[in-house]
């Protein structure tokens, strides 16, 4: 099995997770690819105008991060960046539905958990 490369989060870094976004870890990683390394306010704006549907999970979250920094560890808000975003599997509800002579088809409905990890950089 192979070991997961996780950068450790320093004392500025400001983290904010969601365990439980109904889409494929697919999905969410298009978006989250979209916003990495950008300032936070581009990110905002990015996800704003976004035509998928997790682009909306994706904002709450980052919103949600961004007033822990504010909140919890007084950062200034203009100067903040996403470090990082990743995703991961989490459960999958399995379903299914009816088809043709008294068979059925299975039907995953795949769950993902977001991580995104703030930091204060200097212009």
């Amino acid at each position: 099995m192979a070991k997961r490369l996780r950068i450790q989060p320093t004392s500025v870094d400001v983290i904010a997770k969601d365990r439980m976004v109904l889409a494929s870890p697919r999905k969410v990683n298009l978006v989250a690819k979209m916003i990495r390394g950008m300032s936070v306010s581009k990110a905002l704006d990015a996800l704003k105008f976004c035509k998928r549907a997790v682009a909306r999970d994706v904002r709450k979250t980052l919103l949600s991060a961004i007033a822990n920094a504010e909140l919890n560890n007084g950062l200034n808000i203009d100067l903040l960046t996403v470090k990082e975003a990743y995703v991961g599997k989490a459960v999958v509800l399995r379903r299914f539905m009816a088809r043709a002579r008294g068979s059925g088809s299975p039907i995953r409905k795949r769950f993902s958990r977001l991580t995104l990890v703030l930091c204060e950089t200097e212009d």
